[in-house]
């Protein structure tokens, strides 16, 4: 038996109108794109006729595809007239047979009105619990190392100094720049043309000590730092790594999450130092050249116009910010599950609630100090 020969319909226009099919109705045969969009063409034009008489007898092979093929011509139903073949048959056969299993339809779960405001809340609260948790058990840790200073994890807290302080200067110090330069240029196209060269150093001093310093370091320390702890706290759940400690009775919350959050809270501080000076840098590069304010008169005019207070805010900012990113870093990466998915959605969570909740605690220190002079 010959399997090369071409798949080919012929209709035969006699007294009793017939389609012979010819060939080896085959997967490999039938995977040339131009016989296939032929044979398709051909089956189109015979759909629908009943008096036709289908001569299958002819065919030198065939398979579970091009009998498919034949299936849908015929209306997924045998033809009142039919030739075949008693091997190719059963394929027919079993063609009908799974057209009568009835799939099941899958029924949408009934969600109440207020159900997606339910799951929502619940989520809500369990991270609300989960933070409460986290913050019990980090008071317990302090406790224990005012108690026992000298078994506190020191390598583990300046470790994460460094990772979260130093190894961040370069990007704050740049971003920092870059901030007062475009703060000062635009500033200083508007109050040229009113004649108030001279409080280009009240606008940069305010906003950029009391504000925009705490607010731009806590998000780059968020962006970085923050999904680095999550990261690191995930894969360590994600390889059980957290649950040796446990089973070493190493505690995790003195050994891991207590370092981190003092290291923050202790660095932060320092970094939007930083972070205000290379502003402040950038504001009188600027300044030099659009106003022609020298740097000495700038530098001279500073501490005239920032008052002590405001410089104190921005530090206590600071530490409050850093407190948070670590906290919500941890949590997050506490929840992580054993799977790559929750890694990354648990890592991204974690950098956009940080940068929210610092934003919402800063409207807070501006509602709580309203009353301290700019």
């Amino acid at each position: 038996m010959r399997h090369d020969i071409t798949p080919t319909v012929l209709f035969i226009p006699t007294a009793q109108p017939t389609v012979q099919i010819y060939g080896a109705w085959l997967t490999d045969m039938l995977a040339e794109a131009s016989l296939m969009q032929t044979i398709h063409l051909s089956l189109q034009e015979l759909q629908g006729k009943l008096e036709l008489e289908w001569d299958l007898t002819q065919l030198t092979a065939l398979d579970h595809i091009g009998a498919q093929l034949l299936w849908q011509a015929w209306g997924k139903s045998f033809p009142a007239k039919l030739k075949v073949l008693e091997q190719h048959q059963a394929l027919f056969e079993r063609l009908a047979t799974v057209q009568k299993i009835v799939m099941p339809v899958t029924q949408k779960p009934l969600v109440p009105p207020f159900g997606k405001l339910g799951r929502l809340s619940l989520n809500f609260a369990l991270h609300l619990i989960g933070v409460t948790e986290l913050l019990g058990q980090l008071v317990l840790d302090l406790a224990r190392l005012v108690r026992h200073p000298t078994r506190g994890p020191w390598k583990e807290i300046s470790a994460n100094i460094y990772r979260t302080g130093f190894q961040a200067m370069a990007i704050t110090a740049l971003v920092g720049l870059l901030i007062g330069v475009v703060l000062s240029y635009l500033s200083g196209q508007q109050l040229r043309s009113y004649g108030g060269d001279l409080f280009i150093v009240n606008l940069l001093g305010i906003s950029i000590i009391r504000e925009l310093g705490p607010m731009l370091a806590a998000i780059l320390i968020a962006g970085r730092s923050g999904s680095a702890i999550t990261a690191q706290l995930g894969v360590m759940k994600v390889t059980e790594e957290l649950d040796a400690m446990r089973v070493m009775g190493i505690p995790v919350g003195f050994r891991l999450i207590m370092p981190k959050v003092i290291a923050l809270a202790f660095t932060m501080p320092l970094i939007v130092i930083w972070t205000d000076v290379m502003a402040l840098i950038g504001g009188a590069i600027s300044a030099l050249f659009i106003l022609d304010m020298s740097p000495g008169f700038f530098l001279h005019k500073l501490p005239d116009v920032v008052s002590l207070a405001n410089y104190w805010i921005g530090l206590g900012k600071g530490v409050v910010f850093g407190i948070l990113i670590a906290v919500i870093a941890c949590h997050y990466g506490l929840r992580i599950k054993p799977n790559t998915e929750s890694l990354g959605l648990g890592t991204t969570s974690s950098v956009v609630v940080s940068i929210t909740s610092v934003i919402v605690a800063d409207a807070f220190f501006a509602v709580l100090f309203r009353n301290i002079a700019y």
